[in-house]
């Protein structure tokens, strides 16, 4: 929901994700902790947690935050399982989304950290533009390799390698999978992917054969990171991973009836 423009009513955001957490995702994002001023759409967060019907449900939530302020004001709810934070390996993606060197943000990892420890919550470190990036920024695979060790010693248990803007090929996807879940086995390694209607399979499939068993989707493909740029390509369809995972008989514990009914319920909430 971030990057669409006109305001969503806190009372269909709360009916969408009521309908996603009768679905058995083991983890729903509900939102963002971040300034209003950047994400209006995302300055009723805390009203959402209010009104979420979240302890009927087996769901855990998670929230994205920029910085520590927003990190101390989402581990004031219980609600709330895990704190997420962007963490880009592009310098200029970083100073667009955090408005942070990476070196700044690395040390704002090591905050987050230190406080979603204290208050029992989980943290995830998205390693945006973690298979390239737009600006020319210098990128490879020992240059996130070496960013991975830096937020490893501040004992990160999840890291979920980002593909920001959709360029991520299949034959980089299963290296880095390859490697990363080789190299720091004790990291579980998630896969963000933004993709086109053609190549979210390729790119699925690469890392769930390589060793990525966590995989973020949002309904229909809806959204993408407004900080990328202007034109993006769409978020990976949650319906095409559950028909993937069927396929290669993995259970999700997801019902299907349910599930049907969330789409419904997103083609309410979403311009067309």
């Amino acid at each position: 929901m971030q990057g669409i423009k006109v305001f969503i009513p806190t009372e269909a955001k709360v009916e969408y994700i009521n309908a996603l957490l009768k679905v058995g995702f083991d983890t729903i994002d509900v939102g963002s902790f971040v300034s209003a001023r950047y994400v209006p759409q995302m300055a009723d967060t805390a009203d959402v947690l209010r009104q979420i019907h979240w302890s009927e449900s087996s769901s855990k939530l998670s929230v994205i935050v920029a910085n520590v302020r927003g990190a101390i004001e989402a581990c004031q709810y219980p609600q709330v399982t895990y704190l997420g934070y962007p963490f880009s390996i592009s310098e200029t993606f970083q100073l667009r989304n955090t408005n942070s060197t990476m070196e700044k943000a690395l040390k704002t990892v090591a905050s987050i950290r230190e406080i979603a420890s204290r208050k029992g919550k989980g943290f995830v470190v998205y390693l945006s533009m973690a298979f390239g990036n737009p600006y020319g920024d210098p990128w490879s695979l020992e240059i996130a390799e070496k960013w991975v060790a830096e937020i490893d010693q501040f004992q990160v248990q999840y890291i979920s390698l980002s593909d920001t803007i959709g360029v991520a090929r299949p034959d980089v996807i299963e290296d880095f999978f390859k490697h990363f879940t080789h190299r720091f086995p004790h990291i579980e390694f998630g896969a963000h992917f933004h993709t086109t209607p053609d190549s979210w399979r390729e790119k699925v499939d690469a890392a769930y054969h390589n060793g990525c068993k966590r995989f973020d989707g949002a309904i229909k493909g809806y959204g993408g990171c407004p900080m990328a740029k202007d034109e993006l390509v769409g978020n990976m369809p949650t319906e095409n991973l559950v028909t993937y995972f069927e396929e290669v008989q993995e259970s999700t514990g997801i019902n299907k009836e349910r599930l049907k009914e969330a789409i419904l319920a997103a083609s309410r909430v979403f311009p067309a």
